[in-house]
């Protein structure tokens, strides 16, 4: 469940903890007209990087080039907590970090495992985000709803809304 007083007070900590609770997320290329695909994020939240397992022969891993913007999308376990972390990405076949994160869900990807050819990582250096942390509480969900709609407070509050920028 998302904490509304969290996201209030310290909604980068709360993102970073919403990612790591996450099997995957959505990733995608500013300006590409590619679609956005399904990404499992290694956070490390003390350089605002999330790293990703790919293969370079893939279309996503093709299109990064020095500069390339991305966005990536979470929705939180819970379906109360959303975001949007935008920043640039950049092909980095780090083997400190493909050992850090590698688990047998990602060994299951790669045919010669941490030696395959094809392996390597994305990394996003995230810039900025938009987060959204919604209440799961019916209760106080029909009574924001009821206020709004029986006086002239006509918008319920619901959850919080930040914009975080990162160094």
């Amino acid at each position: 469940m998302a904490s509304l007083t969290e996201a209030r007070e310290a909604p980068a900590r709360q993102l970073w903890d919403e990612i790591a609770e996450i099997h995957a997320g959505m990733l995608g290329i500013e300006g590409s007209r590619m679609h956005m695909q399904p990404m499992a994020p290694n956070a490390d939240p003390k350089t605002n990087t999330i790293w990703f397992y790919t293969k370079t022969d893939t279309d996503l891993a093709q299109a990064i080039r020095p500069g390339t913007r991305g966005h990536f999308c979470v929705v939180g376990k819970n379906h109360d907590y959303h975001a949007c972390l935008g920043g640039t990405l950049e092909l980095r076949p780090d083997p400190a970090k493909i050992d850090e994160y590698w688990s047998s869900v990602t060994a299951a990807w790669y045919e010669h495992g941490k030696s395959d050819p094809t392996l390597t990582m994305i990394a996003m250096h995230v810039d900025d985000a938009e987060i959204w942390a919604s209440t799961d509480s019916t209760l106080k969900f029909g009574w924001e709803i009821a206020k709004a709609n029986y006086s002239d407070e006509k918008m319920p509050d619901v959850g919080v809304k930040q914009h975080l920028t990162f160094a």
